[in-house]
This record gives structure tokens, sequence and C-alpha cells, in this order.
């Protein structure tokens, strides 16, 4: 790949994450060919590489559920597509409720879903138990089980993505900094980097935690933060297999999702824990962050409730 970025591109894309790269791909498809993307270290190092990689197809909304469907139509063929290895599978999704309330909002989510031919089904507590049978079900009210759900691999598919793009002609620049945001006449005009300007006649916004910064550049608020969101992985388990679905307890904040014979245990917390607050360090490539214990011991509290083989 050449150093050297060109100076003028009919859309610059500011970010080479998992966003950024499906927007450059799904622009080409639509035939646009002067598509640069600019990352300012490494595809994928910002939030994309540590992502969860679930794939579901139920939102909240009518227009997000369509999106979420196609995402997975889209996943399930991008390999074939590009050659690229995007670690995708489908073993289904299983969301379970411990109020009557959240049961009802998982039937009201499954009757939109089979609006769109999303293939959803409502399930009893028994039923949840033996498609999981680790789980402690004393307190399920119910559960919905949406079998061509998936999970991928983020950085391979973002690769993928990025070589889809690549194949209809656009160009990704990695180490590659923007720095300014040009404009003139009211209007966006182009970018600076620390290899050069690049003049454009759109400039999207695709930077992830960076995303309020770019805004900054030309007086934009984008009311964006980062937060901190933590997992564990577990040692192998009995009964842990690839063919369980991604599980989700939404009043216990967590998912469930099985990991090669182990058992990673992620969190949704309620009350997030922002980060960067005095900025984003320079180098921050591939990072982790530092454990907090007392953070996450709520959601675990309740995962060992759910799951008493982690006590």
């Amino acid at each position: 790949m050449s150093n050297s970025i060109p100076t003028q591109a009919q859309v610059v894309i500011v970010g080479g994450g998992i966003i950024g790269c499906s927007l450059a791909y799904h622009l080409t498809k639509l035939g646009w060919k002067d598509v640069v993307v600019l990352e300012r270290k490494t595809l994928t190092c910002g939030t994309t590489w540590h992502a969860a990689g679930l794939v579901a197809q139920l939102r909240a909304t009518h227009n997000m559920t369509l999106l979420a469907k196609y995402t997975a139509e889209l996943y399930r063929e991008l390999e074939r597509e590009t050659g690229q290895a995007t670690g995708f599978r489908q073993a289904g999704s299983l969301t379970i409720a411990s109020t009557a309330e959240r049961f009802s909002e998982l039937k009201r989510s499954a009757s939109m879903g089979r609006c769109f031919d999303v293939d959803v089904k409502v399930l009893t507590p028994e039923q949840a138990g033996e498609m999981w049978p680790l789980i402690n079900i004393d307190d399920v009210v119910g559960a919905i089980h949406i079998p061509r759900d998936g999970m991928c691999n983020p950085i391979d598919t973002t690769q993928a993505l990025a070589k889809g793009a690549r194949m209809g002609g656009a160009s990704i620049y990695e180490n590659t900094k923007v720095t300014a945001i040009h404009q003139q006449g009211g209007r966006v005009s182009g970018v600076g980097t620390d290899k050069g300007d690049i003049t454009a006649e759109y400039v999207v916004n695709c930077a992830g935690m960076w995303a309020r910064d770019v805004g900054s550049m030309c007086g934009v608020n984008v009311p964006l933060h980062a937060a901190e969101h933590f997992y564990i992985v577990t040692e192998p388990m009995e009964g842990i297999s690839n063919d369980l679905p991604v599980m989700r307890d939404l009043n216990g904040h967590a998912y469930y999702k099985p990991d090669a014979g182990k058992l990673l245990l992620g969190a949704f917390e309620p009350n997030a824990k922002p980060w960067g607050m005095d900025g984003i360090p320079e180098d921050f490539s591939f990072d982790t962050l530092p454990e907090d214990w007392d953070q996450f011991e709520p959601v675990l509290e309740k995962a060992m409730h759910r799951l008493p083989e982690l006590g």
C-alpha cells in the first residue's frame, strides 16, 4: 500500500473501524469509486477489535430490525465474496426474561420481528432450560429464541469489508491521522492530515470514540463519549460448546457467549463508567483497560445466580 495519499476524493471517511470500512464497502456497491478511508493507526485498533462480535437481528425499531437482518445476511455471504474469513457462524441467540414486564417486551419484539420474516420463537422457562442446560431457571418467566442470530470475529469481518471496498475501487490509508476538517462557503471542503491535505465533496465522521474530537474540528458537537465495558473469560467448562446460542439476560445486564469450550461473560452496565475524561492517549492502539472489580461485581453476582457453575 502506498504511503502517499491523494490530494482529492469524492468521499473521505475518517476512521478505519468496522463502521468506516462498512461505509466504504457499501458506497462502492452503489457505484462510488473515489472513496478514501483514513485510519490514524491500524484498522480496528480502536474499539472494533475488542467488540463482542454478536450479530443479532431483532432491534427496538422497525428500521433497526431491517438493518440488523440485512447485516446477518451480508455476513453470511461476505467471506464467499471477498475470500477473507469473517468467523461468522449462526448458533442462534436466547434472550431470557426474569420479570413479567421484560417478557412482555420480548414478546412485542418477537411480534415485530415476524413482520420482517425474522425467525423468532417464544419459549417457556423449561424450554429455555433445555436449550441452555447450565442456567438456573427458577426465576425465569419466559424467553425468545432466534435461530439465525450469530457471531463473528470483529477484526476479520472488518478486514473482509475493507477488502470488499478495495475490490470496489476504494482506497484505505493506515497510519494517517486527520488533524483538521477544512470548510469553505459554510460547508466541509476536505481534511488535513499529517501527510497532507485532501479536498473532498463529502467527509464522513466514523471515528468511533474519537468522533467527538473529529466533530469539534469543524464546530460540530457529537454527543458521544467512551465508556468502559467489562467481560471475563472462564477456564474450559463442561457443558459449554459452540453449539450453544448466545444467551442474553437483560435483567442481569449480561450476555453469555460460548468461546471454544470456555465462556465469555460480558456486561452491559446500567451505569456505565466513562473513560478518557482527560482525552484519549495519542498512542492508543489495541489497548486494554485496567480491571475494575467494583464496577463488574454487581453483574458477576447476578451471573453466579443465573449460572451456578460460575460460583
